[in-house]
């Protein structure tokens, strides 16, 4: 990580996000996924469906630097920065993300981080990812700056989710709601 900062110097944006939404659909869908999939659907593949459409949309987050070039990645590989239980972090990657559905992506997300775990992941399990997704709001933090994963050249940290008092703006006028809120950081 210390090599990364001489390798590239980075800076790091913060944003608030209302995930309200996400949350409430989540809570309503989980019970009937669970027993459809065989599998429980986190906030993590949501959070990668929703990095994946963001790279198509801005593919120089997808890529990497050689040099004096810059190189943008036709595949779209996920790394998910995923805790060991040594407390420890490792990115196992999805691969070629953006053609999986979410049920894909879901099942890809708890099979690396369940191989991660019981120490199943192989060597190939970490390689060849173009951008990463950290989820600081695991350890209860509310925001991170995270250090990019070289080569690439940003990485995305979600925060903990927290039901807050904020202002909703709508064509009736303002009001004060309790939202469910998330801070992310983009290193760039």
């Amino acid at each position: 990580m210390v090599e990364s900062k001489h390798t590239s110097a980075h800076v790091t944006s913060f944003a608030e996000c209302d995930v309200t939404n996400l949350v409430l659909w989540r809570d309503k869908i989980k019970k009937e996924f669970e027993k459809r999939e065989n599998e429980k659907i986190t906030f993590t593949p949501l959070f990668i469906e929703a990095v994946i459409k963001c790279l198509k949309k801005y593919p120089w987050l997808n890529s990497s630097v050689d040099g004096d070039k810059i190189i943008i990645k036709k595949d779209i590989n996920i790394g998910m920065a995923t805790a060991l239980p040594n407390g420890n972090l490792i990115v196992p990657v999805i691969r070629n993300a953006d053609q999986l559905n979410l049920v894909g992506i879901t099942k890809q997300v708890n099979g690396l981080a369940n191989n991660a775990r019981n120490g199943k992941l192989k060597p190939d399990d970490t390689v060849g990812g173009t951008f990463t997704l950290t989820n600081v709001g695991s350890f209860g933090s509310i925001m991170g700056t995270p250090i990019i994963n070289q080569p690439q050249v940003a990485i995305m940290a979600v925060g903990a989710i927290k039901k807050r008092p904020v202002v909703i703006e709508t064509p009736q006028g303002d009001s004060i709601a309790i939202r469910h809120m998330m801070y992310i950081s983009l290193s760039y």
